[in-house]
């Protein structure tokens, strides 16, 4: 479980350039939920991503990690419990190690400090986890990661991250860099992995049919704050328009024209 209770975070506090990118936020992630999260360029949704992952540490509140006070714990050791996955394909592998050397050091991760060598046991099962990502890389073992395409590699990071085991998996817009093709396909797996591992994950999405779909919770934020969470089958009942509704109701004002993308 992931506890956030009053956390904040305002950049260049007591100047001219002061911003508050998050107002005092609680929440609760309770363990295999998989909460979709919305909202506008400024919002707070990346923000927010960055005090779970202690890129930066808040300026009120605190972070708790299934009962651990995590608040002032740097993001190398918050690792430990998070992953996450960003926009740009090139960011969750080495590219200039091999496919099986970057499976490697994930699966080292997911053990928890146990010593394991890569052999030719650990070889069959490598391909076989990639044998589900219908891409053909289990026949691709000995090539450098950097030769996979933006889709291959997305997909390569999302499969690590699942033998890692992480506690959070945190997505951060990994779909939106891709082709259609291969977007629609890093959401299946997403959803695939999320479900049958019981994960618990939280992710940023511009696309509002997206948010509707995946996911067991939904967050709308609008200029630091959380102004909309629905889960159940009042979010099964949502609707793209349905949506854009709830959030002129609760503003008193229409989307704005870089808002206008959420509901593409």
């Amino acid at each position: 479980m992931i506890r956030l209770e009053q956390v904040s975070k305002t950049f260049h506090p007591g100047t001219v350039n002061e911003v508050p990118a998050l107002r005092p936020v609680d929440l609760v992630v309770e363990e295999g939920e998989f909460i979709t999260i919305i909202g506008s360029n400024g919002a707070g949704k990346s923000t927010l991503f960055n005090l779970v992952a202690g890129t930066y540490p808040p300026s009120t509140g605190s972070i708790r990690i299934n009962e651990i006070d995590v608040t002032r714990e740097p993001e190398y050791r918050r690792a430990r419990y998070i992953g996450r996955i960003f926009q740009d394909p090139l960011l969750g592998t080495a590219g200039s190690m091999t496919l099986e050397d970057n499976m490697m050091i994930c699966l080292r991760k997911g053990f928890k400090g146990l010593k394991i060598s890569l052999n030719r046991k650990q070889r069959q099962w490598f391909q076989e986890q990639l044998v589900d990502l219908e891409m053909g890389l289990e026949r691709r073992m000995k090539d450098n990661v950097r030769l996979l395409s933006g889709g291959q590699r997305q997909a390569l990071t999302l499969l690590m991250m699942v033998l890692s085991r992480p506690d959070l998996i945190l997505l951060d817009e990994h779909s939106a860099a891709l082709d259609p093709r291969n977007a629609a396909l890093v959401l299946e797996l997403t959803r695939r992995y999320i479900e049958e591992y019981r994960l618990t994950a939280m992710m940023i999405t511009h696309n509002m049919q997206h948010a509707i779909t995946f996911g067991t919770r939904l967050l709308m934020m609008d200029k630091g704050e959380v102004i909309l969470d629905v889960q159940g089958e009042e979010k099964a009942s949502l609707t793209v328009d349905g949506l854009v509704e709830r959030f002129h109701a609760i503003r008193h004002r229409d989307l704005e024209s870089d808002e206008a993308r959420l509901s593409l």
